[in-house]
């Protein structure tokens, strides 16, 4: 009973070995047993790979957006550049513009359109156009100082005038045009007799040779006639860009910036500007104010640099314009003793021209004497 006992156990137990070492299927469909475990594995790597597979998209994307967001500055400072280059002066509203994006202030920087003092730009540009309202009311006749009756009298007479007072000029350019009054005639004229009626203007050998220079030239290159162009008039002998803009601007009508020795001073001393060299100040004051207003600019400060606020002792205390000034305490600051530092109408005295406009003379202001006069 034993034996059969013990067979009856071994081939019960064969079956079973079989069985483990046979795979069988669950009612799934997946096998089961010793051999299963490596299906198991492969499952475990598929579901790896396809989890791998999802998240390889979102790992691609996160780097091109940044790209994408690093990329856009490097856009736009192409485009700036491409719109505003380095030696291209920018319009005044443009300026604005940039400045308060903050965007483009390198543009800026460029063209020296930046206060010497820590102003921020648009602060700068606010404070400026107020200076030249504020001098727009207080000089309403504000006008070239110069007499003249045509374009070829203005340009004359600019020429003349360097180094010299418009007085003097104005003193001195009536028997000038009487015994010259075209281009054909001071072309034509003694060398001598022309030295001695500049005289007065000082440097008058180098002003004869310009004033007859330029007259030959309008006659052999210009028919006769002042040109109305920028590029023409600098070519003329002894017309450099303050002249001909002299000229463009009031006999022409056409804007633009007069830089000479008292708009020079003022600029610096307003801090428009820390710049030396007149073309520079020109670019750089150009991009604080709409070019129509150009001309207008140029008289208005012109006139304050001869009147108040003079290169020695400006009169401070009489300012119009004293909370506008960070210069305010350069001159003398007492009302009563600024006030007797006053030139021309301001002062009570006549002004430069023999013959002003009829708006100066009903504002109270005087014609010049004649040269010789007591």
């Amino acid at each position: 009973m034993k034996k059969t006992a013990k067979k009856v156990t071994k081939r019960a137990a064969t079956p079973a070995a079989k069985s483990a070492e046979t795979p069988t299927e669950t009612p799934t469909g997946k096998p089961t047993g010793k051999k299963a475990a490596p299906a198991a594995k492969k499952t475990t790597a598929a579901k790896k790979t396809t989890a791998a597979k999802k998240a390889a998209p979102a790992k691609k994307a996160a780097p091109s957006k940044s790209a994408a967001e690093k990329s856009a500055p490097a856009k736009k400072a192409a485009v700036t550049r491409k719109v505003k280059p380095a030696d291209v002066v920018l319009p005044a509203d443009t300026a604005v513009k940039a400045d308060a994006a903050g965007k483009k202030a390198a543009s800026v920087k460029k063209i020296a359109v930046r206060p010497p003092g820590g102003e921020s730009p648009t602060a700068l540009v606010r404070r400026a156009r107020r200076i030249n309202r504020e001098l727009a009311e207080v000089y309403p006749y504000a006008h070239p100082e110069l007499d003249f009756e045509n374009p070829f009298q203005l340009l004359v007479a600019t020429v003349l005038s360097a180094q010299t007072t418009d007085l003097r000029v104005n003193q001195t350019t009536p028997a000038l045009f009487a015994r010259y009054p075209t281009p054909e005639d001071l072309a034509a004229a003694d060398p001598e007799e022309v030295e001695q009626i500049l005289r007065p203007c000082g440097f008058f050998r180098a002003k004869t040779r310009s004033v007859i220079g330029l007259s030959k030239s309008l006659v052999e290159n210009f028919g006769g006639e002042v040109p109305g162009r920028l590029e023409d008039l600098v070519t003329l002998p002894g017309v450099g860009r303050k002249t001909a803009f002299v000229v463009l601007g009031n006999a022409y009508g056409r804007s633009g910036i007069t830089v000479d020795t008292h708009f020079q001073r003022l600029v610096r001393r307003w801090k428009w500007t820390d710049e030396t060299d007149p073309d520079k100040i020109e670019a750089a004051v150009g991009a604080l104010f709409p070019k129509s207003e150009w001309t207008d600019l140029s008289h208005h400060v012109i006139w304050h640099g001869r009147r108040i606020c003079h290169a020695r002792k400006p009169a401070c205390g009489a300012c119009p314009i004293a909370p506008l000034c960070p210069a305010y305490g350069e001159g003398e600051t007492d009302p009563e003793k600024a006030r007797k530092l006053l030139k021309y109408e301001k002062g009570g005295f006549p002004g430069q021209r023999l013959n002003p406009p009829q708006a100066y003379l009903d504002a109270g202001g005087k014609p010049a004497p004649p040269l010789g006069a007591a």
